[in-house]
């Protein structure tokens, strides 16, 4: 029996790696799932969040760079190794741009940049921003370069994007682990017992799917209230009614055959049959629908948060990088919500081509 599965795992994944399209989706998948967990690694701006605001260079084209004086500050760039991998590190210093800087004996004097055309001269003891150690100025000057320009609060729109990947990601996840564990354990109690049990599954399934999916969202994330995990059961539990219509439909059609009678005559255990002898035989179909679920999901995430009901600033979200940024479609920098809407549609066509490979994979008779 083990043998016939792993022979049969292995055909699934001969036929999976010819398919290049699946193939494609699995390595973006891949590159989208390293980013999620080292985001704050990859990221210029590590803060948590990555909240760095620098109000006078909002909304600067991709590729800008602008020069820094680092000022001390109060905040706590504590934490360790595991905390900072999780949520960033807080800045012990705020960033002044400048648009150039001398020094004036013991001062250090810079022209605070303003905008293009207009910069204020404001003077800072050296001893003040070096701790004590001039020798160490050269550090209090930094260059930074906005790889896809900043949003309109001056935040690093690729720092933002990187770390907004793990939101997207844990979306997906967490709505289809709800969606399965309630969809398979409803459609396989519906599909095995049937009777009054069926019909009552039945009923609410129905009445589930006769309600808007957007709709339903907007009622639960209303009742749970807004933020980070409230969005995952919002929708996890709007999108278990097509993994349960589909386990029920697969446990009926297999319910009768001769093993599962046999198993049945040996005495095991409802649970026990559902379990090892009948889920296992279904897991194909489940599969390509999870794959399906992940990327309806951070669809309906991304535009909750574009509504304002999802994610809740200053914690990146793609759909909320467009709701901020997107009146800056029609004016000079269109980039700001393009780039944001094209990681989405990337990821989503990921897990499509992925779950349409799993399909063929899948299909004996192909």
């Amino acid at each position: 029996m083990s043998q016939a599965a792993f022979s049969f795992r292995q055909q699934t994944w001969k036929r999976l790696k010819k398919n290049r399209g699946a193939i494609a989706g699995l390595v973006i998948i891949g590159l989208a799932l390293l980013v999620c967990l080292f985001c704050y690694l990859l990221a210029p701006d590590a803060t948590p969040n990555a909240d760095q605001q620098t109000v006078e260079i909002q909304a600067k084209q991709p590729g800008y760079s602008q020069q820094f004086l680092k000022l001390p500050d109060a905040g706590n760039a504590g934490g360790n190794w595991f905390s900072q991998l999780l949520s960033g590190r807080a800045s012990n210093y705020r960033l002044l741009p400048i648009s150039g800087y001398r020094v004036d004996g013991d001062s250090l004097l810079v022209n605070k940049y303003i905008d293009a055309d207009t910069s204020v001269v404001q003077y800072y003891s050296i001893h003040s921003l070096t701790g004590g150690q001039p020798a160490l100025l050269g550090t209090s000057i930094i260059n930074r370069t906005y790889w896809l320009g900043t949003d309109k609060f001056g935040r690093d729109i690729f720092s933002r994007l990187l770390i907004g990947t793990r939101v997207s990601l844990a979306v997906g996840l967490i709505a289809v682990i709800i969606s399965l564990t309630l969809g398979i354990l409803l459609g396989a109690l519906a599909g095995y017992y049937r009777g009054w049990v069926d019909e009552v599954i039945m009923w609410l399934i129905n009445v589930t799917w006769s309600i808007p999916t957007l709709l339903l969202v907007f009622a639960i994330t209303l009742a749970l209230g807004k933020g980070f995990w409230q969005i995952f059961i919002a929708v996890g539990l709007t999108m278990w009614v097509s993994v349960a219509r589909l386990i029920r439909g697969q446990v009926m059609a297999l319910r009768d055959l001769e093993y599962v009678q046999a198993a049945r005559a040996l005495g095991f255990k409802d649970i026990r049959i559902i379990g090892r002898h009948i889920l296992p035989n279904i897991l194909g179909p489940v599969m390509v629908l999870a794959a399906g679920n992940f990327a309806t999901a951070i669809i309906v995430e991304a535009g909750l948060s574009f509504l304002g009901i999802g994610v809740q600033p200053p914690q990146p979200s793609w759909g909320l990088m467009i709701k901020e940024n997107y009146n800056f479609i029609i004016t000079h920098n269109p980039m700001l919500a393009i780039v944001p809407g094209l990681a989405i549609m990337l990821l989503v066509l990921a897990f499509n081509l992925l779950g349409n490979g799993m399909r063929d994979a899948f299909d004996v008779k192909g």
